[in-house]
């Protein structure tokens, strides 16, 4: 298929900026079959069945955007040099690849000062790209970074205003526990305590999994012929209780319903014969029209970009023509576009 394939004309204005208040009060595109209904997220419990399982993403983003400053003596006395880091992957040793701005001021072995407490030194530098080790590490590297980063808000809302405080809030879901990624599973940043409270009562329950959402997700598709696309790799984890659980909700007839495209290709790419184990590594899975889903029953995400590999996969879920006919009826209904806009509910007939 040609990228083309999955382009669409959207309004700059309805890119949101802020998400809606409360978070449940935002719209939701119920999806089924052929039909489409306009409801919001607070009528999750009237649309979901008891036996439902929702897949969560407990990833926890960090406030990955640095501002520091590199000193260096010299002939001249010593100077400085303002340097801009943005976090990108953490590495299994506890190193950190970065963008580095402007990486040409920062020698290898030279340390960049982002407070009193937390420092990081340049190890090497590959693509454009540095690594990164940190003076700290574990919960004193959280606390340090917490004190001076910012929330990396994705380049569509960052270009229009500044991360802010009420972005710690906003663009982290109710649940997020493992600290590790640079980007929100952003159909999470819908639900409350009080919602998660009324789907339980009802009878839909829960299960936990972790991606790292990086960077990488918004990376452009630049090739016209989309099997020529390489994707980027994210790290996760299911646990042997996750798959366990939703294994037993498969074998008793029950939905599997990813909340995020993150949860949906976590257990995608771990599952065997329609089942899954615990399953820990790196993921670089690509779906794409023609993909043959094993656990996932229906998908609860945002809408997304233009050309984008989150809207060939929505695509593969539901069907080209029926995806056009989806966002057709968003973009004329008013629905809010993105990481902080409106959600979908998307059932395959």
């Amino acid at each position: 298929m040609k990228l083309s394939d999955f382009d669409f004309a959207l309004p700059d204005d309805r890119i949101a900026v802020r998400p809606a208040t409360p978070r449940t009060s935002a719209k939701l595109l119920l999806a089924e079959g052929s039909t489409i209904k306009d409801r919001h997220v607070f009528d999750l419990p009237s649309i979901l069945r008891p036996g439902d399982r929702l897949v969560l993403n407990d990833t926890k983003v960090i406030p990955a955007r640095l501002t520091g400053q590199r000193f260096r003596d010299g002939a001249e006395g010593r100077t400085a040099a303002k340097i801009e880091v943005t976090l990108l992957d953490p590495q299994p040793n506890g190193d950190w690849a970065a963008l580095i701005k402007p990486l040409k001021k920062v020698r290898d072995g030279e340390e960049i000062v982002f407070s009193d407490d937390l420092t990081a030194t340049l190890q090497s530098r590959a693509d454009g790209q540095g690594l990164l080790q940190f003076n700290l590490s574990g919960n004193d590297f959280d606390t340090a970074l917490n004190a001076v980063g910012a929330m990396p808000l994705p380049p569509y809302i960052a270009a229009k205003r500044p991360a802010d405080e009420q972005d710690k809030t906003d663009y982290q879901t109710a649940w997020a526990k493992h600290s590790g990624a640079v980007a929100a599973p952003t159909a999470s940043l819908h639900f409350d305590d009080a919602l998660l409270g009324q789907l339980t009562d009802m009878g839909v329950t829960f299960t936990y999994v972790t991606l790292h959402v990086g960077a990488g997700t918004f990376l452009p598709v630049k090739v016209d012929d989309i099997r020529d696309h390489k994707m980027h790799a994210e790290r996760g984890e299911i646990t042997a209780q996750a798959a366990a659980e939703i294994n037993a909700t498969k074998s008793d007839g029950g939905r599997i319903i990813p909340v995020g495209t993150t949860a949906l290709r976590l257990i995608e790419s771990a599952a065997q014969d329609g089942r899954l184990d615990a399953w820990s590594g790196a993921t670089d899975i690509f779906i794409v029209p023609g993909f043959a889903f094993q656990i996932t029953d229906g998908l609860m995400t945002n809408f997304h970009l233009p050309k984008s590999t989150l809207m060939m996969l929505v695509s593969a879920l539901m069907g080209v023509d029926k995806i056009k006919a989806i966002y057709d009826h968003a973009l004329a209904g008013d629905y809010r576009f993105f990481s902080y806009g409106d959600a979908s509910l998307l059932v395959p007939g």
